[in-house]
């Protein structure tokens, strides 16, 4: 195994552990509501701690959607055409993720700075912790997409999804 391939797997596996996690917290938080309204008394920190692990749930797993080709797209276009033509635009696709990712990088930082003066109401917590989930999903974003046109460029990957078999199917 290459190194860039161990990195990669390695990566990948930390966040898909992480994306469980915020599901398992997800989880336990909205259980934890619907136990305290049925006993007459719901914590107020469930609400917010289940919005904060639903942005952490959907920053890390949109990287991840990306580096499989599951994220939500247009393909019936780009599939439509010969395969020289799709291998194309799927680069070009992701040549504009990783731009638009590096673009708003910067910002995103400036946003999760801000959150460093406010705090959660509920659960007391800096914002800025809750803001950096948007400045993570665009550093994943970034990364896998260029993890995509290094593959494609590469050999390694045609920058189809990883389960087009399965969605074919459909």
């Amino acid at each position: 195994m290459r190194f860039v391939d161990f990195i990669q797997s390695t990566v990948v596996s930390v966040f898909r552990v992480a994306v469980g996690i915020s599901f398992l917290i997800l989880i336990v938080a909205v259980l934890w509501q619907v136990v305290g309204r049925i006993g007459g008394a719901s914590p107020a920190w469930t609400e917010e701690l289940t919005r904060f692990a639903l942005l952490y749930l959907a920053a890390i797993g949109a990287g991840l959607s990306l580096r499989t080709g599951e994220l939500v797209n247009v393909d019936m276009v780009a599939e439509a055409l010969p395969s020289r033509a799709a291998w194309f635009c799927r680069l070009i696709s992701a040549i504009a993720v990783a731009f638009l990712g590096l673009y708003l990088l910067p910002m995103a930082w400036r946003f999760t700075a801000i959150g460093w003066f406010q705090t959660s109401p509920a659960l007391g917590i800096s914002m800025a912790w809750v803001h950096f989930s948007i400045f993570l999903m665009l550093a994943l974003l970034t990364f896998f997409a260029v993890l995509r046109i290094v593959g494609m460029f590469a050999g390694t990957t045609d920058g189809r999804p990883t389960n087009l078999d399965e969605l074919e199917d459909v």
